[in-house]
């Protein structure tokens, strides 16, 4: 494929084009000081196409096969950095080698290119619409499409979210086309096997990115992105903004069945990720969400041709089924992340990827690392310097932490100006204090989507 092709196509330019070798690397050059606690690995995923097996005018951004990069830190270090494709079918015959073990839901297979953590002793690679996860290797090499040991009935999701206080994952999934009339509430318990299943019925097929879970209530965002009977005739990426679709909020107790369900109108709007969510005094669920105005109206290859996302806080009130909306932030942003511990509880700091307007070849698709106080908007910016820009940023908390944000944030940043990533690290309290350490990466990392730390211990 020319660069004359590819040029239609912003999410196969600059660094959302994908990379073309693995690499494997020792010993890796460190600016500034890794800190000694941080025992284990960074790891991050997103879709990457193997050379010549997109067409440009088609290739949707979420569709590419999968890899993950990883970095392992210790003693102060970094020992290595490793790139690899995940193993779907389709990558083991471009590579000349043997399908991997394990069951794929409705026969088929679907690249898990969005997110990768460790749970249950497990690496695990995700992804949503009926994809099975896949299990890897310490190093990274894939072991397994792997249904939670036979217990998951159907797809799984990219974004589940983990409850501190059961050791428990809990998600909402759906599966294209086979679950055309339901989305599931699936609870993982802590031994990596499916403890609870809720069939949510559905009118239509909706794209459902994300979930919250609070103490009292799993979170479903019904929002107005549906299957295109057009699309998916075509055999394109089958989503597409829904102009006549309700959109809502529903509040499934925990406990609860599908009947259960407290549903509250919203207006049409898309959220892929929330920042977290949490119950208040007074019986409402509090909301920080990525709010986009429109999703797949005119740009059917990607999420940001649109809108861009803002900081919104929604306030649900589940007696009289009311949502108030307030913006905390209008600077745009996404990649929503929260301190260790506090999923689904009162919190007072996120930190997120700010979003450059525009896609143009030559400019990062971030820019700035925002730490927000969720409470009074106030945020604060690290600015990686021109032509740069960072990725999502992981938090782990420090050893022996005393407040909230006492931790560093693991940041994936792209330089435009050279073409090449680093691993940067970053103190949450003290952006001042300008970068801890600052890894050089022998392999740009694409912008992708999810990462996250998986601790040796």
């Amino acid at each position: 494929m020319g660069m004359s092709q590819l040029v239609s196509n912003h999410y196969l330019l600059g660094n959302r084009a994908p990379v073309a070798e693995e690499v494997t690397a020792f010993s890796l050059p460190v600016q500034g000081a890794v800190p000694a606690e941080l025992e284990g690995r960074w790891v991050r995923n997103g879709p990457n196409p193997m050379p010549g097996t997109e067409d440009p005018e088609t290739y949707h951004w979420f569709t590419g096969a999968a890899m993950v990069h990883g970095l392992r830190l210790g003693g102060g270090k970094a020992d290595w950095y490793r790139n690899r494709w995940l193993r779907s079918n389709d990558v083991a015959d471009a590579l000349g080698e043997p399908h991997v073990p394990g069951p794929r839901f409705g026969g088929r297979e679907m690249a898990p290119n969005t997110n990768v953590g460790g749970f249950a002793g497990k690496t695990w690679a995700m992804v949503e619409a009926g994809g099975t996860p896949m299990t890897l290797s310490y190093d990274l090499d894939t072991i397994a499409f792997d249904a939670f040991d036979g217990t998951l009935p159907a797809g799984f999701s990219a974004h589940p979210k983990y409850d501190a206080a059961t050791g428990s994952l809990h998600a909402m999934t759906y599966a294209y086309p086979d679950l055309a009339d339901r989305i599931q509430y699936v609870v993982v318990g802590p031994k990596g096997h499916v403890t609870k299943t809720v069939d949510i019925p559905m009118d239509d097929m909706i794209m459902v990115h994300d979930m919250s879970l609070t103490q009292r209530y799993a979170v479903v965002y019904d929002l107005p992105v549906t299957v295109d009977f057009e699309l998916a005739m075509a055999e394109r990426f089958p989503f597409r903004w829904n102009p006549d679709r309700e959109a809502r909020v529903g509040l499934l107790p925990r406990e609860g069945e599908a009947a259960d369900i407290i549903w509250c109108p919203i207006d049409p709007c898309y959220v892929y990720h929330p920042l977290n969510a949490y119950d208040d005094a007074d019986g409402n669920v509090v909301l920080d969400v990525c709010r986009y105005d429109k999703m797949f109206d005119n740009d059917i290859l990607g999420p940001f041709g649109d809108a861009m996302p803002m900081l919104d806080r929604w306030t649900v009130n589940p007696t009289n089924r009311s949502v108030s909306a307030e913006r905390i932030s209008d600077r745009p942003q996404e990649f929503p992340r929260h301190a260790d511990g506090l999923g689904g509880l009162p919190y007072q700091f996120g930190y997120t990827a700010e979003l450059n307007v525009g896609l143009a070849a030559n400019q990062p698709t971030f820019g700035k690392t925002f730490k927000i106080d969720v409470n009074s908007g106030q945020t604060e910016a690290f600015d990686h310097g021109p032509g740069r820009g960072g990725a999502e940023p992981v938090f782990v908390s420090k050893d022996g932490c005393s407040a909230e944000d006492d931790g560093w944030l693991l940041i994936s940043v792209y330089d435009a100006n050279t073409e090449s990533s680093e691993l940067v690290i970053l103190d949450a309290q003290d952006f001042g204090r300008g970068e801890v350490a600052r890894i050089m990466l022998p392999q740009r990392v694409p912008d992708g989507f999810h990462g996250n730390w998986v601790p040796d211990a």
